[in-house]
């Protein structure tokens, strides 16, 4: 996932606006995982069949989204985060460092099951952001 993303969260209802987007778009959803498909999380009890992750493509754009667990939850107008992808775990943790500075950290830089690398800020400018460095795949054969 290089370059910057638009990230909507939702508060529940996100299946619900991304078929809409995808609808009035003319859109594709291009993969969507629930929390109950994902592992294990004590953080995301209850929450099973709302969206963890969802990517939707409209042209030659993505936009991807997910429900916030209701302890996270956001208002309308501030649900937006950019996202960076990378494929260099040093990088992402400079980029991390760099927006961090003067910012507030809402989850440190850290391996997930998903990622390498991935936090969550925003920066001295209010403007939140994501960065992901992915785990290399292992579905790819090996010479």
């Amino acid at each position: 996932m290089d370059g910057i993303k638009p990230y909507l969260n939702f508060n529940g209802n996100c299946e619900e606006a991304i078929n809409y987007y995808k609808e009035a778009l003319g859109g594709e959803v291009l993969f969507m995982q629930r929390y109950g498909e994902g592992p294990p999380m004590e953080s995301c009890e209850g929450l099973k069949n709302l969206v963890m992750h969802t990517t939707l493509k409209v042209g030659d754009s993505i936009v991807m989204a997910s429900d916030c667990p209701p302890s996270q939850a956001v208002a309308p107008g501030s649900n937006i985060s950019l996202a960076i992808g990378t494929d260099s775990p040093a990088r992402a943790d400079e980029m991390f460092a760099n927006l961090s500075e003067g910012g507030k950290v809402t989850m440190p830089m850290q391996e997930t099951f998903w990622a390498q690398r991935f936090g969550m800020l925003t920066d001295k400018y209010g403007v939140n952001w994501m960065l992901n460095c992915e785990k290399p795949r292992t579905d790819q054969a090996t010479a």
